[in-house]
């Protein structure tokens, strides 16, 4: 052994003899060197000249416990320092008792971690997952670390996960327990960013600290159900556990055993524990799914979910049998046959459920697991579950141990369910928001979210969207970019052969995909493919036209965004360079005598058949084409070029069909998105695509600030629990709500955020005392009218071409108007609720509106009338048809409306509109009032006696637009809250 491994071995036994709490290094070093070892070899001098030197080892030995001890959320030895910070670290160092030379060395090649801490929001818990108690029983969490490190993780990342996989293990219940307790959480990441990673982590924790049954539900399809289960195979549980005693080299031991020899290219890489783990101190895994079998009715028998006891006069969980009994895992579907197959098993062992932990796992949370059954239909007295969420509640009713943690990127739908319903998912005890991952690419890596630099100025220097974005803006196949997609396809392919031959050996190059994603219906993806294919083989790749119209792409966009956004990685300086290797990549897109695979069915066979195995010996290179498929739980290895122009209707089905959300590691610089843009489709929209994403980014980016802000402690308390998460929930676009309508059944209104926008309340009372009620509260603002009338200007399409009205005014207080309205009787009181939310909001998010105009526009044709209302000066009566309900089907008229937005700052100001323009001032909106003869009492002429109107022969009606500044931040336009459906609304006070 050298001098070197020699200290290795010492500082490696200093570090773990401290555990988690950081000790003077220097005296646990001497401690377990021998006598004879040279002093010098153990000084500080000689410690930073190693790493100086670029000792591997060592670097990455402190470098864990570095990271360790920065991100630990409690450290009673810190002195109060927050995790991650200066003053963390710091505190370590003077627990371990390091020089100042030896701390700024350490500094470097350990700096201090950026990656954010996950928030959490939970109830008060019992704090039983202590550091040492999860340190003395961690076979398979180090197993697990071990794997991630040879997968090329930092040591930060793992870190991070060690943290936040901690922080869910914490709140579950202490299995040792005596008393059974279920708890319920929700862990919500980003599309595609490693929430695999995570809940792997935590089934290792889990199964470390007692937890004997592990149920993941691992999606709708069996090929997602054995992604999952083949990556939880190779990570977590091991070849050792998996080939349960037979020999690798016996090929008739290995019959039925799953991933040995040529199964699975990859088998190498399976996690290895040395030895079966019951050998060697800790505990067996033993399967009841494999990677080509769902859970069936068990072939064994029951015993194979029986656990043998060492002391029979002992609850199972009790420490004496739970430490030495094997853990059961299984990854099932998430399908009502397969849960059934389950609960029946499961009932014949009863007396044993109450004894057994239990740890349910469900991945993508929010699909199917859900009751989406109309309570409206249910009969009086009783709860009517959808089948899959049927499945889950039996569980949970049978597993009075159970915890069940929910794993999703969407997670609206799930904070809408009724938190009382106590065998339902509602995530009663915590919500964790995890962190977003070093080198991940969101949503936000598509948009210039709140940008500095203005939109003239961006470039793909300073913006994504330049960078990454190409707009697709026509719905003919003359210009629709397909054919610019599939070149950017071939040619992003070459660029990973030509960085491949140059050196970059540590990105993921081994996949390339390209997915084409229009429509839902399987008969179009027929179409698109053939036409696809069609295009593919008549683009000339090989003559020397196709080559132009490669190297004028490759010098118009992929050069310079390269040169722009990695310059680090090897590009070649012109297409000349690349040319070789564009023949090689389109060999590979073209093997097998098809680039295109259509991915669209609904069987488990029909995934088995395709050509499409991202696990497989060979290499997939291919152009994907399909629709929903595609858009959850199924990651396309690989991808780097997406043509994307199917919309939907829901914030969380269209963040789900972001396949191109991820991680790309060596081509991050290469990848494009081709979307459809504004007047896509053959017409003018509200919203584009590309903007729809860009709103629900928002929504999301919105919910985990707001989730950070007040998931902190007030007095010692948890200031914000699970049960008031709900109004959290945001909306920025008013036409994408945040998930599906029978997924939202238990959601309710809570504020319409409207600046700029038109609020219009069309039901009013029909009973004339009420009537008489309502309009008594418009008394100060018609008042406040003005007696000479103003004159606006409605301009309209052509130039030159307006009309001119005349309007009595007023300019009152933004608290006059708000007592008006909290006066009113409404006929819907329950739809104009949000909007006076909304308006009586102070906050950030609140009315940005100081004071407001009222316009009481005046007309002078054949059939108006005018006469004092409750001692207003003369009004112009009008009128407008309403049902027997007392529902008007339009108030404010258009030629009115105009004047109204440039006072509030929602139109451009106008010189052929001085009036409004004289009014417009930041911060003030504008009232269209109009007073509406009673269709009840005949002709307008008749309402009107001795100059006046009586107050329950005309109603009062008014459309409010608040103040709005264009260059402002978007704010949200819908929030929402969950009906408890025991107790009152849950609320939080977000001022």
């Amino acid at each position: 052994m050298t001098t070197d491994d020699t200290l290795l071995e010492i500082h490696t036994n200093a570090l773990a003899g401290m555990g988690s709490t950081p000790r003077h290094f220097g005296r646990m070093a001497a401690f377990i060197a021998d006598d004879g070892h040279p002093d010098e070899d153990l000084s500080e001098e000689t410690f930073r000249a190693l790493i100086l030197k670029g000792d591997n080892e060592l670097v990455a030995l402190w470098t864990r416990h570095l990271n360790n001890w920065d991100f630990a959320l409690e450290a009673a030895w810190a002195d109060g320092a927050s995790p991650r910070t200066r003053a963390r670290r710091d505190a370590a160092y003077v627990k371990l008792a390091l020089g100042t030379d030896l701390r700024k060395v350490l500094d470097t090649v350990v700096p201090i971690s950026e990656i954010p801490a996950p928030t959490i929001v939970t109830k008060d818990f019992h704090d039983w997952y202590t550091p040492e108690r999860a340190a003395a029983r961690s076979f398979y969490w180090r197993a697990y670390e071990e794997k991630l490190q040879s997968k090329g993780w930092s040591a930060a990342s793992i870190a991070s996960l060690d943290e936040a996989s901690r922080a869910v293990v914490e709140r579950l219940t202490d299995p040792e327990q005596i008393a059974a307790r279920q708890a319920k959480g929700l862990v919500v990441g980003y599309v595609q960013s490693g929430k695999t990673a995570n809940f792997t982590g935590v089934t290792a924790k889990a199964i470390d600290a007692g937890y004997r049954l592990v149920i993941v539900l691992g999606g709708t399809l069996n090929m997602l159900r054995a992604q999952t289960q083949r990556r939880i195979d190779m990570e977590l549980i091991g070849q050792e556990n998996i080939l349960r005693g037979a020999d690798p080299d016996d090929l008739d031991s290995l019959v039925g055993v799953d991933y040995v020899g040529d199964d699975d290219p990859d088998w190498p890489k399976f996690v290895s524990h040395g030895g079966r783990p019951s050998l060697r101190g800790a505990f067996d895994i033993e399967r009841l799914t494999t990677r080509d079998n769902d859970y069936k009715t068990l072939a064994t028998g029951i015993r194979a979910l029986e656990y043998e006891k060492r002391d029979q006069t002992r609850p199972l969980h009790d420490p004496a049998n739970l430490h030495h009994a094997a853990a059961r895992v299984m990854v099932v579907k998430k399908n009502k046959a397969v849960l059934s197959k389950l609960v029946k098993d499961l009932k014949q062992i009863r007396s044993l459920l109450g004894e057994l932990p239990t740890l349910i796992i469900d991945d993508e949370s929010d699909q199917a697991s859900l009751n989406t059954s109309n309570p409206k239909k249910w009969a009086a007295g009783s709860k009517e579950r959808t089948a899959i969420n049927d499945q889950i509640s039996q569980l949970l009713g049978l597993l009075p141990r159970a915890q069940y943690v929910g794993y999703t990127a969407t997670p609206f739908a799930n904070v809408f369910v009724d938190p009382s319903d106590a065998h339902d998912i509602f995530p009663t005890d915590f919500l964790i928001s995890l962190p977003r991952p070093a080198d991940y690419m969101g949503v936000q890596d598509f948009h210039d979210l709140d940008s500095p630099v203005p939109e003239a100025e961006r470039d793909i220097t300073n913006s994504q969207e330049k960078a990454h974005v190409r707009g697709i803006y026509a719905d003919t196949y003359d210009d629709d970019r397909l054919q610019e997609a599939l070149d950017a396809f071939l040619l992003t392919g070459a660029l990973k052969l030509y960085r491949t031959e140059h050196g970059v050996t540590d990105a993921d190059f081994r996949h390339h995909t390209m997915l084409v994603h229009e429509s839902l219906k399987t008969d179009d993806h027929a179409e698109l493919a053939l036409r696809i294919n069609t295009m593919w083989h008549e683009s000339g790749y090989s003559s020397s036209a196709g080559h132009e119209r490669l190297a004028a792409l490759y010098e118009k966009d992929f050069a310079p965004v390269s040169a722009a956004q990695a310059p680090a990685l090897p590009t070649p300086a012109t297409y000349g360079e690349l040319r070789g290797y564009v023949s090689d990549a389109r060999q590979r897109i073209t093997s097998g005598g098809r680039p295109v695979i259509v991915v669209n069915g609904d069987s488990d066979a029909y995934f088995a058949a395709l050509d499409l195995d991202f696990h497989g010996p060979v290499p997939v290179w291919k152009i994907l084409v399909g629709g929903t498929k595609l858009s959850r739980g199924f990651t396309v290895e690989g991808l780097t070029v997406t043509y994307y122009r199917r919309t939907t209707h829901q914030a969380d089905t269209l963040m789900q069909m972001g396949r191109w959300f991820g991680f790309r590691h060596g081509y991050r610089d290469l990848v494009r998105l081709y979307i459809g843009r504004e007047e896509a489709y053959g017409r003018k929209q509200t919203a584009d695509l590309y903007e729809r994403f860009e709103a629900i980014c928002r929504d999301e980016e919105l919910f985990r600030k707001q989730l950070a802000k007040y998931s902190g402690l007030v007095d010692g308390q948890p200031r914000l629990t699970p049960a008031k998460v709900p109004p959290l929930v945001a909306q920025h676009l008013r036409t994408l709500p945040p998930s599906a309508k029978n997924k939202m059944f238990n959601a309710e209104l809570v504020a319409v955020r409207s600046p700029g926008d038109w609020i219009e309340p069309l039901a009013y009372p029909t009973d004339r005392e009420k009537l008489r009620h309502s309009n008594e509260a418009w008394r100060p603002v018609l008042g406040a009218l003005d007696n000479d009338p103003s004159v606006f200007v409605h301009l309209g399409g052509d130039r030159g071409s307006f009309t001119r009205y005349a309007a009595k005014t007023a300019v009152i207080s933004h608290s006059q108007l708000l007592n008006t309205l909290d006066s009113v009787t409404w006929g819907r009181p329950d739809l104009v609720a949000p909007h006076l939310e909304y308006l009586r909001d102070p906050g950030e998010l609140g009315c940005a509106t100081d004071d407001w105009v009222v316009i009481a526009p005046q007309t002078s044709d054949g059939d108006s009338a005018a006469g004092s209302i409750l001692g207003s000066v003369p009004l112009t009566l009008v009128k407008r048809g309403r049902d027997e309900h007392g529902v008007f089907n339009r108030l404010s008229g258009v030629a009115h409306r105009q004047s109204a937005e440039r006072i509030a700052g929602a139109r451009a100001l106008s010189d052929d509109d001085p009036f409004a323009t004289q009014l417009h001032q930041p911060r003030r909106g504008a009232v269209l009032l109009y007073a509406v003869g009673n269709q009840a009492d005949g002709s307008l002429d008749g309402l009107v006696a001795g100059g006046a109107v009586a107050p329950d022969k005309v109603i009062i009606v008014a459309a409010i637009i608040p103040a709005t500044d264009p260059a402002a931040k978007p704010v949200p336009y819908l929030t929402f809250r969950t009906i408890d459906s025991k107790k009152d609304s849950p609320v939080i006070d977000v001022s």
